[in-house]
């Protein structure tokens, strides 16, 4: 059984940070029920590539054909499996009664509701809410936090690499600030949500009541800082960009071989001598004074790095990295996205998940990548259709037809 059977979720979060959080509890077992605004439901089922309808069936006419795009977005369905979808207008009184019979009955609720006077309006004050259901467990992930003078400010994933200063570390001196190109503050908040939830879970278990955890995208992605700020608060000097290059261990970078690129971390002077052997580098440089220990190659970067980008220039990538893995040196291709998912070891692990959506077939998806023994991750449902599972939740909560379809007539689901 997974780890978090017992648990129910209400999801009020759109987009990425929420979402993502929630699809990880869901995978390890909770009972997530995803509010959606009937009619448009989560913005990111509008966003990115639409998943191809299935192609029809051998029997069916044109069934030869390719699959055409469908209205389904592959972004929605990456981070929103395992989850119910309620079409529901909270800020309608009845739409607000629905929330408070699925709250009466949840341990946790997930919201990214920004404005505290937005919260009061849809009736999820935490003062109130605490005081009603003492057991609630109120995660908020918001740009900023609930208090600072930024509190209630919109926050978006690219604004956050910014303002938390990892884009004044990517790309080189000779280029403009790079933002990730994924997602990384979202991603980065949902995991920290997972961690808030489960230590509020454990707390809740030794007192009896929930906590409202605060989260920002500002805090969680100026988290990744932490040997960064130190090297600040000890020198008082900024970082400035390298490139591929590490701050603190040479060779430690990407390098072009003689057909790709290639990742090549000599993270010790034994893996140092080990290397020169690997690629015939002469004693007189592996032991020169200037590169015979890693601080003598930090200070010597720029001397030496030509002369193993020259050396490693003219080697084929295959024999080079299996010449390094045999002398226990970190290295690697720099894959694709479609070589990592097609790669063996990865695929060997289980770490694609495929799921028979309603509308749109066989979805896949990347596993979850927390392994448990005793209680791994169950992927149950695919990700959801906007408003699939309303009229079933809606009977959990004891609403009869009659009342469901009157629900329906004035918009509230």
């Amino acid at each position: 059984m997974p780890p978090l059977d017992d648990l129910r979720i209400v999801d009020l979060t759109e987009a990425l940070a929420g979402p993502y959080a929630a699809m990880l509890l869901a995978d390890l077992g909770a009972d997530v029920i995803k509010i959606e605004r009937p009619g448009a439901g989560d913005q990111s089922r509008r966003w990115g590539a639409r998943l191809p309808v299935p192609a029809p069936s051998a029997s069916e006419p044109n069934a030869a054909s390719a699959a055409q795009p469908g209205d389904e977005s592959a972004y929605f369905c990456a981070t929103n499996r395992n989850k119910r979808s309620l079409t529901l207008n909270i800020q309608a009184p009845a739409g607000q009664a629905v929330l408070h019979r699925l709250l009466a009955a949840a341990d946790i609720l997930l919201c990214n509701i920004p404005r505290e006077d937005s919260l009061k309006r849809a009736g999820l004050d935490w003062a109130d809410l605490h005081a009603r259901y003492p057991r609630l467990i109120f995660a908020s992930i918001t740009g900023y936090g609930r208090t600072g003078p930024n509190a209630g400010r919109s926050g978006y994933d690219l604004v956050a690499q910014g303002e938390a200063g990892l884009m004044s570390l990517t790309g080189t001196p000779a280029t403009v600030p790079m933002r990730y190109p994924i997602p990384l503050a979202d991603m980065t908040t949902g995991l920290y949500t997972v961690i808030g939830i489960l230590a509020a879970l454990r707390a809740r278990e030794q007192s009896g009541e929930g906590q409202y955890i605060d989260l920002s995208l500002l805090e969680a992605q100026a988290a990744y800082l932490a040997i960064v700020a130190g090297d600040v608060f000890a020198t008082g000097q900024p970082p400035v960009p390298i490139g591929n290059a590490h701050p603190s261990i040479v060779p430690y970078q990407v390098f072009r071989a003689a057909d790709k690129d290639v990742i090549i971390a000599v993270g010790s002077d034994k893996q140092w001598a080990a290397f020169c052997g690997v690629i015939g580098l002469p004693a007189e440089v592996r032991d020169d004074p200037r590169f015979a220990n890693n601080p003598a190659r930090l200070r010597h970067r720029a001397e030496l790095i030509p002369l193993l980008a020259e050396r490693l220039a003219g080697l084929a990538s295959a024999p080079l990295l299996e010449a390094l893995r045999a002398a226990e040196i970190p290295c690697g291709p720099i894959n694709s996205v479609p070589d990592l998912l097609a790669d063996p070891h990865y695929l060997a692990r289980g770490n694609i998940v495929a799921l028979e959506h309603s509308r749109a077939g066989q979805v896949r998806s990347l596993a979850n990548p927390v392994r448990l023994s005793a209680t791994p991750a169950a992927y149950r449902l695919a990700p959801p259709a906007l408003g699939e599972h309303t009229d079933a939740v809606l009977r959990e909560l004891g609403y009869t037809a009659e009342a469901i379809a009157d629900l329906k007539v004035h918009g509230v689901v």
